[in-house]
């Protein structure tokens, strides 16, 4: 004979209600997880774009204090400036000019005709402060 409704076991009656709950529970999660997810890809998005303008500008300011930088170092600004400033600064006599040759960065390598310049200060006799060899 065939049991009783009344009697069925209380797992047999909240069986399909607990599936139903974690069916949802998975769906409702799995889409608050996409939401989340995909609002945390435009706030990256976000962060990207604005460090990117950030770099242009930057590189933009670089050029310009390189370009500045250029002017700064070329010699009719440089005698504009010490003019304007009145430092009494003067091109070296030929005699204060020494050309030095330049060492070879490999010992068996010949210095290729490459020479350094070095300028004596004011008053300095350059043959008096040269280092002989014994």
């Amino acid at each position: 004979m065939a049991k009783n409704r009344k009697y069925r076991s209380a797992a047999l009656r909240f069986g399909p209600a607990l599936k139903a709950f974690l069916l949802c529970l998975f769906i409702g999660g799995s889409g608050v997880g996409y939401v989340w997810q995909k609002n945390q890809l435009m706030e990256l998005s976000k962060q990207i774009k604005q460090r990117e303008l950030r770099l242009n500008a930057q590189v933009v300011q670089n050029e310009k204090l390189k370009k500045q930088l250029a002017t700064m170092r070329s010699p009719a600004f440089l005698e504009n400036r010490i003019k304007e400033l009145n430092l009494g600064l003067v091109q070296p006599q030929p005699s204060q000019i020494w050309r030095l040759p330049e060492p070879a960065r490999d010992p068996a390598e010949p210095s290729a005709g490459r020479t350094a310049l070095w300028v004596a200060p004011a008053g300095m006799q350059p043959e008096a402060h040269v280092a002989r060899a014994p």
